[in-house]
């Protein structure tokens, strides 16, 4: 009886696990422009496995309190939809909960339909800064990547300590603008740094 309930227990488990994987797998960020959605699946297999890394990118460069990516990865956020978050910000020069709330208060409608609605519209300025945003970060990642170009990176050969560059080193000496420290975006000093923007 011990062992039929066990096997049981364990299909059952098996089961779960194997929904929940599909979930991340068929999960769509509906963006509208499939390049980025393919930086978007990589950026979540990224934080998945290099979760330090991930985290240092969203606070040295996005200027997102650490407090805020980490509460985001608790409330099971995917690293991608953090990653989003925190590049809208950065192209708006919004804090980051701004969109948070954003994204949290039209659930499923897609990132491309947020970022439309924060202003960020197909083919302009901000939507190109976007774009130019993710081959910052995989250039920080030590896996420059074009933006267009047509190519698919696995981060268990290519993640930190594989390539060269600043993967897993956290963010290089790059900053972001001035205008984007003055919306509260910028690393800031001592306790201000982290001051809670959610």
């Amino acid at each position: 009886m011990k062992t039929t309930r066990s096997l049981a227990l364990f299909a059952g488990l098996l089961l779960a696990a194997s929904a929940a994987h599909a979930q991340v797998v068929g999960y769509n960020f509906r963006t509208g422009d499939a390049w980025v959605d393919t930086r978007l699946y990589e950026i979540n297999d990224y934080g998945a496995r290099y979760r330090d890394p991930f985290i240092n990118e969203m606070t040295g460069y996005y200027g997102a309190p650490r407090s805020l990516v980490v509460d985001l990865f608790g409330r099971n956020w995917s690293a991608a939809d953090i990653f989003m978050a925190c590049a809208i910000a950065h192209v708006l020069r919004v804090p980051c909960i701004n969109v948070v709330h954003e994204y949290e208060a039209h659930p499923g409608q897609g990132w491309g339909n947020i970022a439309k609605r924060m202003g960020i519209k197909p083919g302009s300025r901000e939507f190109h800064a976007l774009k130019n945003g993710f081959s910052g970060t995989y250039t920080r990642w030590g896996y420059p990547v074009a933006v267009g170009s047509n190519v698919h990176v696995d981060w268990s050969k290519h993640g930190p300590g594989n390539r060269g560059g600043n993967a897993g080193k956290g963010p290089s000496k790059s900053k972001p603008s001035q205008g984007h420290a003055e919306h509260g975006q910028g690393k800031g000093k001592g306790k201000d740094k982290d001051k809670d923007k959610h």
